[in-house]
């Protein structure tokens, strides 16, 4: 087994750690759990940081289990949170981890009879038959208001408008996820909880409740929150969260996330957020250092991120349309994207709608009588003449050439340059 601790303090990884945790996963094979918010069918960015330290876990010969919170996603975890958030019901909940499992097993081994293969539970599945009276018979008894009151979590909440307080339910959050190591801690041998370090008092409170009902060792670990440089909040852009999930945000927009970092971001990210050793980081960050313009470091993340969530084919198309915008690309690779990349490529670029009786059309009434993008025929011509009028990527040559539905770009659309830099697009209707 390698060393763990090492391995993600290096990467800047760790925030807080239980005394005695490096000591443990020195010892033996060790099982840790972390907990994963099921409130959508797709894992986003945020979540990454967790993944990858069950990642880094399993490489290091350790056994990773990924905890699916069915019953804690009925209740609403209220750490970091000024309001409760929506329940879900089970039917949603159940789709939602189907979802979850298929993208963690890009990421971890979950199928092969390695004795450190991952599991994925629920805790859903332990909880929806535990009653009331005997949940706080056998667990609440072991702690108090007075300790449950003492986290941070609970006093920021807690000193709000009663309006928007704490509900009794969100109260009894972090003994709910308490049980869940407790019973994980009796069914699968679990020794560690690993998480962000808005869930230290969370963690805290199930190490707790193993050491008072159980008698036994139990530990703890917390990696920072992520920021970005500007003081941002990581993961978030103007559109929302970026999804792991290609229907929700495309890997071609996923790239471009890794790829627009900031230097400063780009050399955090490239420890947390890759696979990559020590000695190929180090020497990756000082040549960016030396040529910081090439961005080679913002490449080398983003081809790494890309890879391990979609796969190097999408991760190739992602390249292939960034060069439509930002390099010499051909008319050939316009025309092998999908739909979605397209729109995500030219986001922003103005539209134009025609009907599929427009076509076939010249050039000329195309582009300056069914849409506006030149204000009169003669401008149209001249600029044509002048070899600054481009098709689909490939330069009009002349100002009578036909477009017809041959032309169409995934059968809707035609992609129009004018000079270097404007772009327009003529959909079908």
């Amino acid at each position: 087994m390698n060393n763990f601790v090492q391995e993600l303090t290096w990467r800047g990884m760790i925030h807080n750690m239980m005394p005695g945790t490096e000591e443990q996963l020195q010892k033996e094979l060790t099982s840790a759990y972390v907990g994963i918010d099921p409130t959508a069918d797709s894992l986003h960015i945020g979540h990454l940081v967790s993944i990858m330290m069950l990642r880094h876990f399993q490489s290091c010969g350790h056994k990773p289990i990924a905890l699916v919170g069915g019953a804690t996603g009925m209740i609403g975890d209220p750490s970091m949170k000024s309001a409760e958030r929506n329940l879900l019901d089970e039917e949603t909940l159940r789709h939602n981890q189907n979802a979850i499992k298929s993208q963690l097993s890009r990421f971890l081994d979950f199928d092969s009879d390695a004795p450190n293969a991952a599991i994925l539970v629920n805790n859903y599945d332990w909880m929806k038959d535990y009653t009331f009276l005997h949940f706080i018979r056998d667990i609440g008894k072991h702690i108090t208001v007075n300790y449950m009151m003492s986290k941070d979590s609970v006093k920021k909440r807690i000193s709000g408008d009663e309006r928007e307080g704490m509900s009794f339910t969100e109260f009894t959050y972090q003994l709910v996820q308490g049980y869940d190591y407790l019973y994980l801690y009796q069914h699968l041998g679990c020794k560690l909880q690993m998480g962000g370090s808005d869930q230290w008092g969370n963690i805290t409170t199930g190490t707790e409740l193993i050491r008072r009902k159980e008698g036994g060792d139990a530990f703890a670990l917390t990696c920072p929150l992520i920021t970005k440089a500007d003081g941002g909040k990581f993961g978030k852009t103007e559109k929302g969260n970026i999804w792991l999930d290609a229907k929700y945000t495309s890997p071609y927009t996923f790239y471009q996330f890794w790829l627009n970092v900031s230097d400063e971001d780009a050399q955090k990210y490239i420890k947390i957020f890759t696979m990559l050793p020590k000695a190929e980081i180090e020497a990756a960050i000082a040549g960016h250092l030396e040529a910081p313009h090439m961005r080679e470091l913002q490449k080398l993340l983003a081809k790494e991120v890309t890879v391990m969530v979609h796969g190097v084919e999408e991760y190739e198309k992602a390249v292939d349309a960034s060069q439509i915008l930002f390099g010499q690309s051909t008319s050939e690779k316009l025309k092998a994207i999908d739909e979605q990349t397209f729109l995500s490529v030219f986001e922003g670029v103005p539209q134009f709608e025609i009907s599929r009786e427009d076509l076939p059309a010249n050039a000329t009434d195309l582009l300056s009588v069914k849409c506006s993008i030149f204000p009169s025929k003669g401008e149209c011509r001249k600029m044509i003449a002048a070899g600054g009028v481009a098709i689909n990527k490939e330069k009009c040559i002349s100002a009578e050439a036909p477009v017809t539905e041959s032309d169409l770009l995934n059968n809707k659309y035609i992609l129009v340059q004018k000079g270097k830099k404007n772009y327009f697009i003529i959909k079908l209707l």
